[in-house]
């Protein structure tokens, strides 16, 4: 049973590595995997698989490891909702890249992404001109959203649609 305990902890102190290695050399990559990207996802887990289970092989040591980084995560995610700081401090926190049809550079160079992949982002939401953009937020999934003079436009026209029911009607 110790040698199990052993492999949940080394599969916990793999895991803890590799989510501080990625929050240190950027996550933006995640949002949309490339192929190097997914090469690079496969031989990271093929390389840390001896480190965490060592020679046990068997089913009991991989369900061991699992175990171990399913409680950590469990415990993670408990964390980040309780206390926002550790959330901010694991994910970070969106970076603004324009603002009312201007490009914020300081938001660029924080969330490392060109001129080129914001317009890029931006066409791909339907915004024709730089101009059209009201906000353009670098999320913390690696996602870029738009907000555009367009968002406002089709956004009134869903509301006017709608009806508000009050409690009695139906």
């Amino acid at each position: 049973m110790e040698g199990y305990f052993n492999i949940a902890l080394r599969s916990i102190a793999v895991y803890i590595f590799i989510v501080a290695a990625i929050r240190l050399f950027g996550k933006k990559e995640f949002a949309q995997l490339t192929i190097t990207d997914l090469v690079f996802i496969l031989l990271i887990s093929n390389s840390v698989q001896n480190a965490m289970v060592g020679e046990d092989s068997s089913l009991l040591g991989g369900l061991a490891s699992a175990l171990g980084l399913f409680l950590l995560n469990f415990l993670i995610k408990k964390l980040t909702f309780l206390f926002p700081k550790v959330d901010k401090l694991l994910d970070g926190e969106p970076v603004t890249l324009v603002y009312q049809g201007k490009i914020i550079d300081s938001g660029l160079r924080k969330a490392e992404v060109s001129k080129e992949e914001l317009m890029v982002a931006i066409r791909e939401h339907g915004v024709e001109k730089l101009e059209e953009v009201d906000l353009a937020v670098f999320e913390v999934d690696g996602n870029i959203s738009v907000l555009s003079e367009n968002f406002r436009k089709s956004t009134k026209r869903r509301r006017k649609g709608h009806k508000i029911l009050g409690k009695n009607q139906s």
